[in-house]
């Protein structure tokens, strides 16, 4: 598995898997939680060592459970969990509310990567957010922390007013809205872009486009997705449920995207 250093000095992997249906009845995002870890120890054995969670999710619990029955130590897993921003913006004991809560759902005395899940409109209350998640860092609880779906103004606010830089903005990028303006400025900012949902709200078109592209590759149209995105800097958090496309995400470091090809990519 490849990395890209974080602006901490921690090695990110550039592939992890989503989780947001992992562990809920029917898979469905506002299922009940089953406790059911099937998908999460799958990914597991095929090689995933980065998972992404949210408290929002209510399933860190679910990935907490998967680590312990995995044969893996903790430290060779890379975890991201997220803490909801306005609701839990009270004050500082309201964000400490989060953290600890994150840490107990997850089983775990530390946490890799924490994210900010969305900005709101008050960019001092999220500052104030922020600072407590500093404090975390400086005790070594949270190993780096970042934002999830800020925009340019957002971002560079907490950069320009933080004492620990972001190490993640975590946004959405796919075909059809590949988010190229915002993970441009997060680059520059030495901010690591990370792609939520990279292969969904693909249409057919672009499919059967990028399905043409990765027949010179032998690789899928998804594939060719998340290797365009790596290509690029950004890191890709593909989810699925079946053992085979699970693999397929992992199976995209034997081959490289001719600039012709990138150039077709970022046309779709």
């Amino acid at each position: 598995m490849e990395t890209i250093t974080l602006n901490t000095g921690i090695k990110l992997p550039v592939v992890g898997s989503g989780t947001n249906t992992f562990g809920k009845i029917d898979h469905a995002y506002k299922g009940e939680i089953n406790g059911d870890t099937t998908e999460i120890l799958m990914a597991i054995d095929a090689g995933y060592r980065h998972f992404d969670t949210a408290i929002s999710y209510r399933n860190e619990s679910v990935l907490g459970k998967a680590l312990q029955e995995s044969d893996k130590d903790r430290s060779e897993f890379f975890i991201t969990s997220k803490i909801p921003g306005e609701s839990y913006s009270a004050d500082d004991d309201a964000v400490k509310k989060g953290v600890e809560q994150s840490l107990q759902a997850l089983d775990t005395d530390y946490i890799d990567l924490y994210l900010i899940h969305h900005p709101w409109d008050d960019l001092d209350q999220m500052l104030a957010m922020w600072r407590v998640l500093e404090s975390y860092v400086d005790q070594g609880i949270l190993k780096a922390i970042g934002v999830s779906n800020f925009n340019e103004k957002e971002l560079s606010y907490i950069v320009e007013n933080s004492r620990i830089k972001p190490a993640v903005n975590q946004v959405e990028s796919h075909p059809g809205n590949w988010n190229d303006a915002i993970i441009n400025y997060s680059l520059e900012q030495e901010v690591v872009p990370e792609a939520w949902g990279p292969l969904t709200r693909v249409s057919d078109q672009a499919k059967e486009e990028l399905s043409k592209i990765g027949e010179k590759y032998n690789k899928t149209w998804a594939q060719v997705i998340l290797r365009y995105q790596i290509e690029r800097g950004v890191v890709v958090i593909p989810k699925s449920h079946n053992q085979n496309r699970q693999e397929q995400n992992l199976d995209i470091f034997d081959f490289k995207l001719s600039d012709e090809d990138k150039n077709r990519i970022g046309e779709q």
